[in-house]
């Protein structure tokens, strides 16, 4: 089951610099809403209260509070705390790796999308508790690297039966779980005449049935390789017609109608947007649409980065995430993700970080956490820096100290 609130206070104090996400008259950093020599409490997983460490409540009122038997005070010493980090893009439950077709990348061989296959052949073959093991695994990791929110799809299955483990084993870690049935054609309907339209009707119908009961969204890969357009939009508006959220792969490999159809459709959340046109850009900055950028693909592709310039200066809401995945972004740390955008894509420190936090949130539709304000979770990460610029100044180092999920410590 996804990490349960902690009962009790918690008072972080001496804090040097403290990202809000909540921009306020008093506070700097614009939208990161900095409030420098900060303090923090949260009651029960939720915070209550932050300022100046003035005018924290005293270790006394702390005593008095309604849950004295646990009250933890954190001293952070003048160090940064930053909102958890939300990671609203990962492939995490899945068999084997692609550690080969990596090799073979980096000397010259391009990325294709039909590499997805050899994963599903080692996801089908392993076994639940080996998957269990895995993914807790890689929770341990996003958890030491500061991410306390994050998403995780299916789409290493791609049968009925596989897909439904798969989502039922994502489940059993974070709410946020997404069906990508339609991530690309197995190979048993590819070798069938008219196989691609059958696959969709079975995502669209059995596969969806079986699925819903533990994911929150539906997503497909929109995008030359994959699914066409009218193939992703039968299942996207088959999920959406059985109250899931819409995500969508798209615009990865080159221009297509992956951007189009997410607007249309008001998806929460576009996912790569490697390659936009003008069209594009507009359309996503007229619309509640995220545009989530996922710098570890290019990375690891060699494709060409996004321009997150080009789309903050056109006023599209931005995230970032890892897309943890073994073909084409085997990464799951989102301080990596931030010296990325900072260094190839445009952006600033403080929009790569508001984006790896309020920006991933949105891209969930979350309002609770990616922000330190009261009634907001107490999901952040402790750096052992003085600022967040650190993220980017310091690329590869382990900046992030101690992680708190729900007012309880996880790293």
């Amino acid at each position: 089951m996804p990490h349960a609130a902690a009962s009790g206070r918690l008072l972080v104090t001496g804090i040097g610099e403290l990202v809000t996400n909540d921009p306020a008259p008093d506070r700097e950093g614009g939208p990161l809403g900095i409030l420098r020599d900060a303090a923090l409490v949260a009651d029960d997983g939720v915070i209550t209260w932050i300022g100046r460490s003035v005018d924290a409540p005293s270790l006394e009122a702390t005593a008095n509070a309604p849950h004295p038997h646990r009250i933890e005070v954190l001293d952070a010493r003048g160090r940064a705390v930053i909102p958890g980090f939300v990671d609203s893009h990962t492939h995490l439950v899945f068999g084997g790796d692609r550690a080969e077709e990596f090799a073979a990348r980096m000397a010259g061989r391009a990325y294709e999308a039909g590499g997805i296959r050899s994963t599903v052949a080692a996801t089908r073959e392993a076994t639940d508790d080996e998957l269990r093991a895995r993914l807790a695994g890689f929770v341990r990791e996003l958890h030491g690297q500061g991410t306390t929110t994050f998403e995780v799809k299916t789409g290493y299955g791609l049968s009925v039966v596989d897909e439904e483990r798969l989502a039922r084993l994502a489940a059993e870690v974070t709410d946020e779980v997404t069906f990508l049935g339609a991530h690309v054609v197995p190979a048993e309907f590819t070798e069938r005449a008219g196989g691609a339209d059958g696959y969709v009707e079975l995502v669209a119908g059995e596969m969806l049935q079986a699925c819903k009961p533990h994911v929150r969204w539906v997503d497909a890969f929109c995008e030359r390789g994959a699914f066409d357009a009218e193939q992703s939009r039968r299942v996207l508006e088959a999920g959406r017609a059985e109250g899931l959220g819409v995500r969508v792969h798209g615009n990865q490999l080159g221009e297509g109608d992956g951007v189009r159809l997410a607007v249309e459709l008001d998806a929460a959340s576009v996912d790569h947007c490697t390659y936009l046109s003008d069209a594009d850009v507009a359309a996503l900055a007229g619309s509640r649409t995220v545009a989530t950028l996922l710098p570890g693909v290019e990375f690891s592709t060699r494709h060409p980065y996004p321009d997150a310039r080009r789309l903050i200066d056109a006023g599209v809401t931005v995230a970032l995430a890892s897309d943890c995945n073994p073909g084409s972004s085997f990464t799951s740390s989102m301080p990596f993700c931030i010296a990325l955008a900072v260094r190839e894509m445009g952006m600033t420190p403080a929009e790569a970080v508001r984006a790896a936090t309020a920006g991933g949130a949105a891209a969930l539709r979350r309002t609770d956490v990616g922000v330190l304000r009261p009634g907001a979770r107490a999901d952040l990460a402790l750096l052992d820096a003085p600022s967040h610029v650190h993220l980017a100044y310091r690329p590869g180092v382990p900046l992030v100290a101690e992680t708190w999920k729900d007012g309880a410590r996880v790293a």
